[in-house]
């Protein structure tokens, strides 16, 4: 009998490196010029081990996608800390997101191929599971304070997202990151007052 960690590991290896050789692939060529066979040769594995992890292609690149949510909503995790204050921690969360956004290939992934791959619907769920949720957080704990009665939290995070995805794609652009992330604490500030 095999040892089930074993087939776990090999598992995990299996996904990793086929999510590993899709990114470069999607990153580079974009969703639709990648084809199967292009990412199993690059990730070194069978077409039958493709499909054996993920439905499709958009199955795979969902996984893509959602390791890059996830990545993000990680480093906006670890740029804000407990002990710093709502309105600090919003600016801070701001800043982490557009640096997380600045990883090669990550602003194409989810802002330019994710939305027009797995269409709005889907995107924003993603979304509402990662870094949306750390804004609502954020924005519930800055307003807590002076309770601003009637600010829908949830309509405010969604424009607030909107924004801060359109500076990650004028800053991927060329655009200069300082100007952008002045800009957004200026508007986190007003919030917040």
């Amino acid at each position: 009998m095999q040892d089930p960690r074993s087939n776990r590991e090999r598992t995990e290896k299996t996904k990793a490196a086929l999510i590993a050789a899709a990114r470069a692939l999607f990153v580079e060529k974009g969703y639709a010029e990648t084809s199967t066979p292009e990412i199993v040769a690059a990730a070194g594995i069978t077409r039958g081990a493709l499909y054996h992890h993920y439905e499709d292609k958009r199955a795979l690149f969902r996984a893509v996608v959602r390791e890059e949510a996830l990545a993000v909503t990680r480093a906006i995790e670890q740029a804000t800390p407990e002990q710093l204050a709502a309105r600090e921690a919003l600016i801070a969360g701001s800043n982490a997101y557009l640096d997380a956004m600045r990883v090669n290939g990550r602003t194409r992934l989810l802002l330019i191929e994710g939305p027009t791959v797995l269409g709005f619907t889907e995107m924003k769920k993603l979304d509402e599971e990662t870094t949306s949720l750390t804004l609502k957080q954020g924005l519930e704990a800055a307003l807590r304070h002076g309770r601003k009665s009637g600010i829908p939290i949830d309509a405010l995070a969604d424009i607030l997202s909107a924004a801060f995805d359109r500076a990650a794609l004028a800053i991927d652009a060329g655009g200069d990151a300082d100007r952008y992330r002045q800009a957004i604490g200026h508007m986190i500030e007003r919030i917040a007052d």
